[in-house]
C-alpha cells in the first residue's frame, strides 16, 4: 500500500480478551524504538485474507489455534521506518478475538520471535492498561473500555497511534 510516496505494510492484529476481560499483549523491543506492549498479529502476505493472516499469526506468537476471530473494531496506522528499511509505516486492522484463558505457547521458538523483536507475551487486566507503559495503540486503557462499557463498534475506529 502506498500513501503519499510511503511504503505501508499491511497488517492484522487481534484484540484477545479472556471471560475476566483481561488482554492478552506481547511485547516488542525496537532498537532505537525501546519496548511496546501490543497486540499479537502482523503482516498479511501476498494473496492472505485477512482472517488467514491473524489465524496464522496467532498460532505463531501465541499458539492459539482456531481462535474465533469476531469484528473488525479499530484501525491504527503508525508511520515509522522498520529496521528493516522495507517499510515506511503499518496499517492496522484490528479484530475482536473472545477466548477461553490460556497459557501461551507460541509456534514459533523464542529465537525465531525474537528476531521478530518479541520478547514476552502475558494477560492484562484493564485496570493495568492505565500504569503509563508504552502501549500500542497508545490509548489502549480508554479504547478497551470503551469497547467492554458499549460493546463493538458499528464501524471500525480509528485509534491512533
Amino acid at each position: 500500500m502506498n500513501i503519499d510516496g510511503l511504503r505501508i505494510r499491511s497488517a492484522v492484529r487481534a484484540l484477545v480478551i479472556d471471560p475476566e476481560n483481561r488482554v492478552l499483549l506481547v511485547r516488542f523491543e525496537f532498537p532505537g524504538e525501546g519496548t511496546r506492549w501490543a497486540l499479537p498479529g502482523g503482516g498479511v502476505e501476498p494473496n492472505e485474507s485477512d482472517h488467514e493472516a491473524l489465524q496464522r499469526e496467532l498460532a505463531e506468537e501465541l499458539g492459539l489455534l482456531d481462535a474465533s476471530i469476531g469484528p473488525h473494531i479499530w484501525d491504527r496506522l503508525h508511520i515509522v521506518p522498520f529496521v528493516s528499511g522495507e517499510f515506511d509505516g503499518q496499517r492496522e486492522r484490528i479484530y475482536l478475538v473472545r477466548s477461553r484463558a490460556f497459557e501461551p505457547r507460541p509456534h514459533m521458538s523464542w529465537p525465531e520471535l525474537h528476531a521478530e523483536f518479541l520478547f514476552e507475551i502475558r494477560w492484562w487486566h484493564p485496570h493495568e492498561l492505565a500504569v503509563g507503559l508504552p502501549f500500542a495503540p497508545q490509548a489502549l486503557h480508554d479504547h478497551l473500555h470503551r469497547l467492554l462499557r458499549d460493546g463493538p463498534p458499528n464501524q471500525p475506529v480509528d485509534v491512533g497511534v
